[in-house]
């Protein structure tokens, strides 16, 4: 039983919860825009306003673009052939796969094989970007010998000078769905496999060469090139990522062979992706009849964004009315991004977005890029802020009640300098790269030149978002500031 005096302290306690929570609120509210303890807006002694910004489609060039990848990197091959928002892409992937040298195959002498039953072109494989159900076909084939093709040399995504020569094999029919399903093979049950029969005149042209031609790693490179995996045009609607390093990309000969009393003995050789294995992966873009291609160009502003991940399209973002703002105490400062959602089928739900978005700024008296000042940091130790800085989309709904992502980029340290008039306006940068080079002050003060790995992947990912004057889902800068 309660007393009259216990029930009004409880009275008093709840309602004093209840206010607390609601301010709190409003708190929390603002605190999830990202960033530091923001107060409420209250129109008393903070506000918060949003300002218009400009924006303009680009796609980068091969001046501008000289991205290359690493062995470890997930390398694709295939065709995306209906995507109406971004057009198409085509991706082509090389490689070498080698023995152990010096290396001799189990036979002694070519008498010595009896026949070689198979021999397979196997990829690790690791993801679909695009419709898993699309069947898809592929070829491969040699690299021709005039080529030089090292392993410790780095090849542009965008272009190579490699001659092919003849096909020595292809599958067709991949269902990417399918591909994690489980193989059993001769000594091999496992899955993530795409299995790539070549020519058997081509493993005995391997299985013929002698101690000499496998004595080195050089003696083999003058034999054998490598190989080129090449997606047909006419088929499929997805790239397939593959693992270089993984355990089962290789290439593996089924033979049989005689040796002494053993008259019949069947076996399996692998050559593996190695340290002196080259590599590349080649990814070409075509937008023609894509939405994309209908913003390239012109001087007026555009409501759509395209941005595309590397080798792709970026947009350019002009906050000419940020001049007209006064001097403010800044608490928050952010530049919005919505993506448009597309329901057209082969569009949103078929190609994700870039798992990161990037912001930077045009340094035009340097004729650079450089992060955004005092917002974009690279810890020692941790690493960049990707998360307090915004480039990651959050999933929310349209207006239509349509999956999309959101971005919310934290300029406040920037815009509080740009008002202080201790830094200049920046047209800023938004687009997805595989890396960038960046000026960034690592002391605060001087310039370095700043690598960094923004997505983990080439080639996938892809959104279309608001611009500045799209009428219902525009990019624009929110600003929650106090009087001085």
């Amino acid at each position: 039983m309660f007393s009259r005096t216990t029930l009004t302290s409880c009275t008093v306690f709840v309602l004093a919860i209840a206010l607390w929570a609601t301010g709190c609120q409003k708190i929390n509210d603002a605190t999830t825009l990202g960033g530091d303890l923001i107060p409420a807006v209250d129109n008393v002694s903070t506000f918060d306003t949003t300002i218009s910004v400009n924006t303009y489609n680009g796609l980068f060039t091969n001046l501008e673009d000289s991205t290359v990848i690493g062995s470890g990197a997930e390398h694709f091959a295939g065709s995306i052939n209906n995507d109406p928002l971004f057009g198409k892409t085509s991706a082509t992937m090389y490689l070498q796969l080698k023995p152990s040298f010096p290396y001799t195959f189990d036979f002694k002498k070519i008498d010595s094989l009896i026949s070689l039953d198979s021999v397979v072109l196997v990829l690790d494989y690791t993801r679909t970007y695009g419709d898993s159900l699309s069947p898809m076909n592929l070829s491969v084939k040699e690299l021709d010998h005039a080529n030089i093709f090292r392993y410790d040399s780095n090849y542009l995504i965008r272009n190579t000078n490699f001659i092919l020569g003849a096909t020595i094999g292809s599958v067709h029919g991949i269902i990417p769905a399918n591909l994690d399903d489980s193989v059993k093979v001769f000594r091999d049950t496992t899955k993530n496999q795409l299995r790539i029969p070549l020519n058997n005149s081509f493993g005995m042209q391997l299985l013929s060469y002698d101690s000499t031609d496998y004595s080195s790693d050089s003696a083999f490179q003058s034999k054998f090139k490598g190989f080129a995996v090449i997606p047909d045009a006419s088929s499929g609607n997805a790239l397939l990522g593959f693992d270089l390093l993984g355990k089962n990309t290789k290439l593996a000969f089924y033979y049989h062979y005689k040796s002494g009393a053993v008259t019949d003995t069947a076996t399996v050789t692998y050559f593996s992706f190695g340290v002196t294995c080259a590599h590349a992966d080649v990814i070409e873009r075509d937008y023609t009849g894509s939405q994309l291609a209908l913003y390239q160009g012109g001087i007026t502003p555009d409501d759509l964004v395209f941005i595309q991940n590397t080798p792709g399209s970026f947009a350019t973002i002009k906050i000419p009315d940020l001049k007209l703002f006064p001097n403010r105490v800044i608490h928050r400062a952010e530049l919005i991004a919505e993506q448009v959602y597309d329901p057209s089928p082969s569009s949103d739900n078929t190609f994700a977005i870039p798992k990161l978005l990037f912001l930077d700024a045009y340094d035009s008296a340097k004729q650079k890029y450089r992060t955004v000042p005092y917002d974009f940091i690279v810890d020692p130790s941790a690493g960049p802020n990707y998360t307090q800085f915004g480039m990651i989309g959050k999933s929310t709904l349209d207006g239509n009640g349509k999956p999309i992502s959101v971005w919310k980029f934290n300029v406040t340290r920037y815009v509080q300098n740009y008002l202080t008039r201790k830094e200049p306006l920046y047209d800023l940068r938004l687009s997805a790269p595989f890396t960038t080079i960046d000026l960034y002050r690592s002391d605060g003060v001087n310039d370095v030149n700043q690598l960094i790995t923004v997505n983990s992947l080439i080639a996938a990912g892809r959104v279309r978002l608001g611009g500045g004057n799209n009428t219902t889902q525009r990019m624009r800068l929110h600003i929650i500031y106090s009087k001085l």
